[in-house]
C-alpha cells in the first residue's frame, strides 16, 4: 500500500500554488527562482500527472513527472512521485533508483522511505523494506501507514506474531483505516485465531460493506467453517464488487493473502 505525498511545499507555495506536494522535510528544500510561464508550466505538467494517476494512467504520470524532474531536478518530491508511478507499473528497480535520489535530497523526509519499502516489499526484500518503514516511525511513532507497512514485511517473512501486533497499532491510530483492519483478520486467521479473525471480518463488513477485500476473505474463512450458505452470499456480493478475486494467483501474489486463506479461498473456489 504506496501513501500519497502530503502537504504543499513552502518554499514555493505562493509562486506555484501547490506545484508538488511533501512533507515538511522536503519543503525545507530550497527551490530556483521562477518567472510566471515556469510557474504555469509546472502546474500544469502536476496537474496532468495526478490526473493520469488517478486515471491508472500510470504511464501517462511517470512521463508527466520526468518532465518536472526536467525543470526542477533538485526538488525531491518530484522523484518521489515518479517513483510511485514507476511502483504501479512494477519497475521497481527504477522505482528505487527514484527514491534513494529523493532521499538524498531529502534525507529526513518520511515519505520517499516509506514508498521505497513498498518498492523493496513487491522484491521480497523483507528487511529492507522494515527498515525503511523503521526509518519512518523513528520521525513520527505515530505513523499509522508505517505500521501497516511494516506489518505486511512482517508477514512476508512468516513473522505473524509481528505483523498482528503491527496491524492492531495501525488500527488503534487509525480507527478508520480499513486494510489495516482486513489485514490484522488475514494475520489472524494465519496465526490459528479463526473465531477471532472472522469477528472481525463480520464487524469490518459491517462498517464497510462494500469491501470486496473483507467479503472475498469471509466467504473463504466460512466455507471452511461449513457455513456454505452465508459464503455463497458473500462471494456474490464480491464479485459484483471486483472480480479479481476469482484469480487466486493475483489473490496470492498481488493482494497477498496469507497462506491458510489463499487456501481456504481455493476450496471454495474448487467447487464453484
Amino acid at each position: 500500500m504506496i501513501r500519497g505525498l502530503l502537504r504543499v511545499l513552502s518554499a514555493l507555495i505562493v509562486a506555484l500554488a501547490g506545484l508538488l506536494m511533501a512533507s515538511p522535510a522536503i519543503a525545507q528544500v530550497q527551490m530556483p527562482e521562477l518567472n510566471e510561464q515556469q510557474v504555469q508550466q509546472l502546474n500544469d505538467l502536476r496537474q496532468k500527472a495526478f490526473s493520469a494517476t488517478n486515471l491508472g494512467s500510470f504511464i501517462e504520470a511517470e512521463g508527466y513527472w520526468t518532465q518536472l524532474i526536467e525543470l526542477l531536478p533538485d526538488n525531491p518530491v518530484g522523484w518521489s512521485n515518479r517513483g510511485n508511478s514507476r511502483v504501479s507499473q512494477n519497475k521497481l528497480e527504477e522505482a528505487i533508483a527514484d527514491f534513494n535520489k529523493s532521499i538524498e535530497l531529502a534525507p529526513d523526509a518520511p515519505d520517499p522511505y516509506l514508498n521505497r519499502g513498498t518498492a523493496y516489499e513487491g522484491q521480497a526484500r523483507w528487511d529492507e523494506a522494515i527498515a525503511d518503514y523503521n526509518q519512518v516511525l523513528e520521525f513520527d511513532p505515530n505513523d499509522a501507514m508505517a505500521y501497516n507497512n511494516r506489518g505486511n514485511a512482517e508477514a512476508g517473512k512468516g513473522d505473524w506474531v509481528a505483523a498482528i501486533a503491527d496491524y492492531q497499532k495501525a488500527t488503534e491510530l487509525a480507527p478508520n483505516f480499513a486494510f489495516a483492519r482486513i489485514n490484522y483478520a488475514l494475520a489472524l486467521y494465519q496465526s490459528g485465531q479463526r473465531e477471532a479473525a472472522i469477528h472481525t471480518l463480520r464487524n469490518i463488513i459491517r462498517k464497510y460493506p462494500q469491501f470486496p477485500d473483507a467479503r472475498a476473505a469471509l466467504t473463504a474463512a466460512l466455507w471452511e467453517k461449513g457455513k456454505y450458505g452465508e459464503a455463497e452470499s458473500n462471494w456474490v456480493a464480491t464479485v459484483g464488487l471486483d472480480g479479481r478475486y476469482k484469480d487466486l494467483d493475483w489473490v496470492e501474489n498481488v493482494r497477498r493473502w496469507p497462506p491458510d486463506m489463499v487456501m481456504a479461498l481455493q476450496k471454495f473456489l474448487a467447487l464453484k
